[in-house]
């Protein structure tokens, strides 16, 4: 090579993007250029008479010096990687990126040597990384997902999810390039239908509940709610459509309205039981208090066991004028035997109805005491009643309220989150440039932390449907204190506001416990979960454990907003929520959930709390539990 050449090939060496790397027949590195001592983390002519080792990761230098010779021997130009999965590099610092590289065999000054030029791919695998999460997340989720192309006529479906193909019995190659309206079969008059049409052709996002059909015909209801994507310019150029089967919630929702309707007609005793088994449906709740049983124990009952008069056969005998329609509706008087032993007199109204094609007796009841009583008796039981109705009046106004409440709280804390995961998949589909990337991971990380909380609300639900039914199995074991630790500050560690940092409780690691491990964690994670939510950026979270012979003592302290002193009595009421919080996402069912296990394991829960400088929750727990 001359001088001049040997110029021209320096500047060129330079002026390249790829690092060059450039070794003799040893593997030994003999020039680099600028751009591969910027990859590899190392100053100029710091790598020069080095082996090539020093840049690849050591598991792989076996490897390496196999396929080195391979090509020392051909001396054909080739790219790595056709005959390996990935190929990597190792930083300075020992980091390990992968990368790209291109083999070609040059000869300079009459010697043989391999030039490789090296490309750093590491934003181009997690770009792959990202898109193929998000594919899995679309194909693992629990709704029916389809994409709809607004550009080609008719709105075709090009993309179907597994839970749609699931839901409505298609495959993919049966759905995809159809227009979504074959799931209506012949049923294309439905009053939905127009709503829906009309938000799709001036591109607007619709929710509707349709009929649509299996590929078996079996109807469903379905819960339909569509969303346009548009482009740059603002051209509608897709639609995302997400799917629900609502049969089952339809189907329930028309048998409570059929037996409310009953129950709230009268004031009277009611009950509703199958016309075959003769067992009890449904009891309203002037029956339930007057005979004294629970709806629990009366659906394992029958009429027989309120009337001492009457024997099954006899029974059946006085209905069956009913089931064979000779009478449309009976009336007589009885007998009715409460829970405590008392009896007393009733008239008995008696017809069929059905559930669907179900049939069964609906039965009102008349206590007819007073007709048989004297006037004091007979002012007595009026002030009862009266006095009764006022209980069930009152409860019923506490009920209202609880439920206003609880739907209250349900429709805020889910909308919310929902409104937030809608508007980042729409901003999605507007980030569709390379240099996006970033706007784009930062929505899916929205999406993905509102999808947490949604996670999180449905399972304070559940466990409170568990403690209020008795129906929570705790199951005891030993474990290590430092474990649930661990397993809590990690997953804190991912909810960290700015600045902010958890203290890790010191010399705990010989702490044991004889507990349900899992409910220890859901405690102590709520109490540093609410920590961090209620505290400031750069503030400081304490957890201090200590343990004795008979118990352990866990105290989570914060530098937060605190809780108002006149506010404080409330704290572990189910719904509550501080006033000074109410702009804060929660459901002030979380300390109620902590404190009710707590009890069950014979535990107790306190706090001290400043408003605008923090709180402290103290929670002892027995070291062995105690069955």
């Amino acid at each position: 090579m001359t001088k001049a050449e040997k110029e021209i090939f320096d500047v060129l060496l330079e002026a390249v993007y790829e690092g060059v790397i450039i070794v003799n027949n040893h593997q030994e590195i003999v020039r680099v250029n600028a751009s591969a001592n910027r990859f590899f983390g190392y100053s100029d002519g710091e790598l020069e008479g080095k082996s090539l080792n020093i840049l690849i990761p050591e598991t792989y230098h076996a490897s390496h010096h196999v396929y080195f010779n391979a090509f020392i021997e051909k001396q054909v130009s080739r790219k790595m990687g056709e005959a390996m999965v990935d190929v990597y590099g190792m930083h300075k610092t020992g980091d390990i990126f992968p990368i790209e590289v291109e083999l070609h065999p040059i000869n300079m000054d009459g010697a043989r040597l391999i030039m490789a030029l090296v490309k750093d791919i590491s934003s181009k695998k997690e770009i792959e990384r990202s898109l193929m999460l998000r594919n899995m997340a679309l194909q693992s989720a629990s709704n029916g997902i389809l994409i709809t192309d607004a550009l080609k006529p008719d709105n075709p479906i090009i993309y179907c999810n597994t839970a749609f193909q699931e839901l409505t019995g298609y495959s993919q190659e049966e759905v995809l390039n159809k227009n979504c309206r074959f799931l209506q079969g012949t049923d294309t008059k439905q009053d939905v239908l127009g709503t829906l049409r009309e938000a799709i052709k001036n591109g607007e996002s619709c929710q509707v509940t349709l009929r649509n059909y299996k590929k078996d015909g079996t109807m469903f209801w379905n819960r339909l709610f569509i969303t346009p994507i548009t482009n740059n310019n603002g051209e509608v150029t897709n639609f995302i459509g997400i799917q629900n089967d609502v049969t089952l919630q339809r189907k329930t929702e028309d048998e409570r309205l059929h037996l409310a309707t009953i129950l709230n007609e009268s004031l009277n005793e009611i009950y509703v039981f199958d016309a075959r088994t003769l067992h009890f449906l449904n009891v309203n709740y002037g029956a339930q208090r007057n005979i004294g049983f629970t709806m629990e124990a009366l659906k394992d009952m029958t009429p027989i066991d309120l009337k001492p008069e009457y024997t099954e056969e006899a029974f059946r005998k006085t209905i069956a004028p009913l089931l064979s329609k000779e009478e449309d509706k009976l009336e007589f008087e009885t007998i009715h035997k409460r829970k405590d032993g008392s009896t007393y007199p009733v008239e008995v109204h008696l017809q069929v109805s059905y559930l669907g094609d179900r049939a069964v007796f609906v039965a009102i009841i008349l206590d007819i005491t007073e007709r048989k009583s004297y006037l004091m008796k007979l002012e007595n039981t009026v002030h009862k009643r009266t006095k009764q109705l006022q209980e069930a009046l009152s409860k019923e106004k506490e009920i209202n309220e609880l439920k206003t409440k609880f739907l209250s709280l349900v429709s805020h804390e889910f909308k919310t989150p929902l409104s937030g995961i809608l508007t980042s998949a729409t901003l999605l589909g507007k980030y569709k440039l390379e240099e996006e990337q970033e706007r784009r991971d930062r929505h899916i990380g929205i999406i993905t932390d509102k999808v947490h909380y949604l996670n999180s609300i449905l399972n304070d639900f559940l466990s409170i449907e568990k403690l209020e039914t008795g129906k929570v199995n705790y199951k005891f074991s030993d474990f290590k204190l430092s474990k649930v630790v661990n397993e809590v500050v990690y997953s804190c560690n991912m909810l960290l506001k700015e600045g902010q940092k958890i203290n890790y409780p010191q010399n705990i690691d010989e702490f044991s416990l004889y507990q349900d491990e899992k409910i220890i964690e859901l405690i102590l994670f709520n109490l540093v979960y609410n920590a961090l939510k209620y505290s400031p950026e750069h503030s400081v979270i304490d957890i201090e454990i200590k343990q004795d012979k008979s118990q352990t003592t866990f105290k989570v302290e914060d530098q937060g907003v605190g809780i108002p002193v006149a506010e404080q009595k409330n704290i572990f009421q189910r719904y509550f929520r501080a006033e000074n919080v109410l702009n804060i996402q929660g459901t002030g069912i979380g300390l109620s959930i902590v404190k009710d296990h707590l009890e069950n394991l014979k535990g107790t829960i306190s706090f001290k709390s400043i408003e605008h400088k923090g709180t402290t929750f103290i929670v002892t727990i027995p070291n062995k539990a105690i069955l």
